[in-house]
């Protein structure tokens, strides 16, 4: 399918198709005119990433999990080590997530002390 059919059916913009293809997320073939051709599963390809980036993982985890993902949702199957892949990132997750907390309680001791 070309990439115009393949934004329609998955909601994603072609140029963000063509980012994912550029970051070996997306694979595809070029016809005799020129044209990107997405295989059948291309949809099924572009939920898995959506999903998995809406998980917060960055492109390049998500490079090494793709091959582990299995339906839209995605479901991971056991690859090797994946379970590393997913605690390192959710350490990072929380890494972020702390800095925050202290960024808001800073703030919020400045925003009490202004009010008094």
């Amino acid at each position: 399918m070309r990439i115009g059919e393949l934004s329609r059916l998955t909601g994603v913009s072609p140029r963000l198709l063509r980012y994912y293809e550029q970051q070996g997320l997306l694979v595809s073939s070029r016809k005799a005119n020129g044209y990107r051709d997405y295989a059948d599963d291309a949809p099924m390809i572009v939920a898995q990433i959506r999903g998995l980036l809406d998980a917060g993982l960055p492109t390049e985890v998500i490079r090494d999990l793709l091959p582990c993902a299995e339906g839209k949702e995605p479901r991971l199957n056991g690859c090797p080590a994946l379970t590393a892949i997913l605690a390192d990132a959710m350490r990072e997750v929380q890494s972020r997530m702390d800095r925050l907390a202290h960024h808001r309680d800073a703030l919020a001791r400045y925003l009490q002390a202004s009010a008094s």
